[in-house]
This record gives structure tokens, C-alpha cells and sequence, in this order.
């Protein structure tokens, strides 16, 4: 949890926080998608994380897929802008947040994959092999990817 959470909690308990998430789309050379299967919810999703204060939605998209995949991204492209009422969550310990998540797409990266203590396993995956157990708050995402909207995507 980032400093500006974790000062906003002290000051709001368990209410909603707005916050603004930035994910990652990233697609391998044969068109597969890199998916996140998470430690704490046994659950897929695409790497990403919290925008920390003074960052730009791009720094904290290539610092999120550094953290979590060990992946340099060499650029990003808007894949999408995700609001309404997908963006609630209210986590196991009360907390509650609304999350407007800007979602880029990454087709040129450099690194090895290597998971960390929020990754249990990075897979890259077709279409077709994408796995049911989606995070609900991402599945709007991948889902528009699978279908291959017209980007960008604005909702």
C-alpha cells in the first residue's frame, strides 16, 4: 500500500477512497497476453497497481509491470479508460475503493519474467486459454481484448 493510502485510511477508516489504477495489457510476439495469477485471491489479471502521487499515468504503469513481472516495457499505447460501477471493491479487511483504471497496450518489452510476493504465476495466454477465474474488477479489460474492440476504450 502506497503512502498516500495508507495516510488517507488514517484519516477515513474503512470509507470509499477514490483511487486511479494503471494496467497493463501486454502481448507477447505469437498475440498472447500476459496474465498475473495473484497470491492473496487465487485470482487472473493483468499487472498494474495504484497511481502514487506526482506520478504520470505512464511512470506508474512501467513501475507496476517492473514490480510485479520483472518486464522493462519500451512503450505504451491507451488501450482504454475504465469507470462506473465495476470500479468498487471492498477488500477482505473492510476496506472500501472506487478505482478509475487507465489501461495501456504493450507490445515491446524487454526482460525475463519473474514473478514476486503478488505473483504466484505469469503465463502468457491465447484467446481461447484465457482462464474463467478472472479478477472482476480487470475481466471488463481482457474481455475487450478478446473481442478486439475499437480502441480507444472509453466506459
Amino acid at each position: 500500500m502506497n503512502d498516500y493510502i495508507k495516510s488517507m485510511r488514517k484519516l477515513i477508516g474503512h470509507e470509499t477512497l477514490l483511487t486511479v489504477g494503471c494496467g497493463a495489457i501486454i502481448v507477447d510476439q505469437f498475440g498472447r497476453i500476459l496474465l498475473q495469477r495473484r497470491t492473496d485471491l487465487d485470482i487472473w489479471g493483468i499487472p498494474g497497481g495504484i497511481l502514487e502521487l506526482g506520478e504520470t499515468f505512464e511512470e506508474t504503469v512501467r513501475r507496476e509491470v517492473r514490480e510485479e513481472t520483472n518486464l522493462i516495457i519500451q512503450s505504451v499505447n491507451l488501450f482504454g479508460i475504465y469507470s462506473g460501477k465495476n470500479g468498487f471493491a471492498q477488500y477482505g479487511n473492510g476496506d472500501k475503493v472506487f478505482s478509475v483504471q487507465i489501461i495501456f497496450y504493450v507490445e515491446y518489452y524487454e526482460g525475463n519474467l519473474q514473478s514476486n510476493n503478488e505473483s504466484r504465476e505469469l503465463v502468457f495466454l491465447f484467446k481461447n486459454e484465457i482462464p474463467d477465474n478472472l479478477n472482476p474488477h480487470q475481466a471488463p479489460f481482457i474481455i475487450d481484448w478478446i473481442n478486439g474492440v475499437n480502441l480507444p476504450v472509453i466506459k
